[in-house]
């Protein structure tokens, strides 16, 4: 229901810079030689040592060109577009809307060919839901022609973390069950003078995440997308309901001093560090938490439920994909290299050098435990690109800062909500 910020999805391109295009060949001019445009300072030395295998192996070299931060990636690839340099594979940092630009400016190749070749073998070893999120279904609402167009390296969940050693020391050997016991374990971190829940909340797309899984849980899908779409106004009980939850987690002790201000990395250092009893991150934490103290005893769940009547989900799919060039010269050698990439053995180097999840779902069996456990949770997922409605930002930001101003003991949930509604109404009136 809301602007989905992942590691790759983090900075937004500007539409119009993607549009301009031109006729020259793009990509690296050497028949032995892909370049790959990438942001992900975590995997170079792994690219790296791939890059060398693959050379081995079939005599192309590939170059790996990093450029991080993210905005500053997003700025090269946005000048590339305009200047006709895009690189042979490459990947996009922005929202759906954003990635249907690139493909109807005919950067970016369309891969459906490829994936459905001998009997969709490509296709089928990817977990579905990483590759939904690089796929555009018949009728989408972004204008774009259906088809496959990115291929994921890797899948993310977002989950509720918790650490063994100290739920231990406060009489608990199990995480909690349900939302009532989560609360029981608020009012004795409160008395033990413990920090509770740490997340980024200071950046309102993890708010929004962790609100959107138990919109889902308290009311089911179909009503949240009404909701999306005008049918079912924000001040439903249900709504509210969702909303109360931050003011009952609040009153019970369970979320940590200073919550609505905290980054995410100030969070990741606490949870680290043993200083705090749960966390809300994404599955990019187990690498993060490994460099912050190896020895960090904690587990992996979904956020306990508040309702038996529909399922937790929780944000997940994609985590980071790559394009190839539709004007490249060396398209066909592209597709290769991403299709040895994507195999079974290269995705298990991958997660092990990495700690990332592999998107080939063929590799689940030989990762750490934690990263198992985020991995199995991908079938609770959901990814609000692939929902085919998306809601307007200044109700996002609306409900989002709403939830802050909840549990920092400014307005009350029912105000909240009328507050949402109202900018709702606002935008739904711009359209008519």
């Amino acid at each position: 229901m809301r602007k989905f910020y992942l590691v790759s999805f983090a900075i937004c391109i500007v539409a119009a810079g993607i549009l301009i295009s031109g006729c020259a060949p793009h990509g690296s001019k050497n028949a032995n030689y892909i370049t790959v445009w990438h942001w992900m300072t975590d995997r170079e030395a792994a690219f790296m040592e791939l890059a060398k295998r693959y050379e081995a192996k079939t005599g192309v070299r590939v170059n790996f060109e990093l450029y991080a931060p993210s905005d500053a990636y997003s700025q090269k690839v946005r000048a590339a577009t305009q200047g006709n340099t895009l690189p042979d594979v490459f990947g996009i940092l922005g929202e759906k809307r954003d990635f249907g630009a690139f493909i109807r400016a005919g950067h970016i190749l369309d891969l459906s060919p490829y994936m459905l070749a001998n009997n969709s073998e490509w296709k089928n070893q990817f977990f579905s839901k990483a590759l939904a999120v690089n796929e555009f279904a018949p009728g989408n609402n972004y204008s774009t022609p259906p088809g496959i167009y990115g291929v994921p390296i890797d899948v993310m969940t977002i989950q509720m973390l918790y650490n063994k050693d100290l739920l231990k020391q406060l009489g608990f050997n199990k995480p909690p069950k349900d939302f009532a016991e989560f609360l029981e374990i608020g009012k004795k971190i409160k008395e033990a003078k413990m920090q509770g829940l740490v997340s980024g909340w200071g950046e309102v797309w993890m708010i929004d995440c962790f609100a959107n899984g138990y919109a889902f849980n308290i009311m089911g899908k179909e009503k949240v997308l009404n909701t999306i779409k005008g049918k079912v106004a924000y001040t439903d009980p249900d709504w509210v309901k969702v909303l109360s939850l931050f003011k009952d987690m609040q009153d019970s002790g369970i979320l940590a001093t200073g919550l609505v201000t905290m980054i995410n990395k100030n969070a990741e250092q606490l949870f680290a560090n043993s200083r705090a009893v749960f966390a809300f991150n994404g599955s990019w934490c187990v690498n993060v938490y490994k460099g912050m103290n190896p020895n960090l005893n904690y587990g992996a769940m979904l956020p306990p439920k508040v309702s038996e009547k529909f399922p937790m989900s929780i944000w997940g799919g994609a985590g980071s994909s790559f394009m190839v060039n539709a004007k490249s010269g060396k398209k066909e050698e592209a597709v290769k290299f991403l299709q040895w990439l994507t195999g079974k053995e290269q995705q298990q180097y991958l997660a092990e050098a990495t700690n990332n999840l592999p998107s080939n779902k063929n590799t689940l069996n030989k990762l750490p435990e934690v990263l198992a456990q985020f991995a199995g949770a991908i079938e609770s997922s959901t990814h609000p690109n692939v929902w085919g409605v998306s809601e307007f930002p200044a109700v996002i930001e609306a409900f989002d800062k709403g939830i802050q101003s909840i549990i920092i003991g400014e307005k009350t949930p029912e105000q909240v909500a009328q507050h949402v509604q109202s900018v709702k109404e606002r935008e739904l009136a711009k359209k008519r």
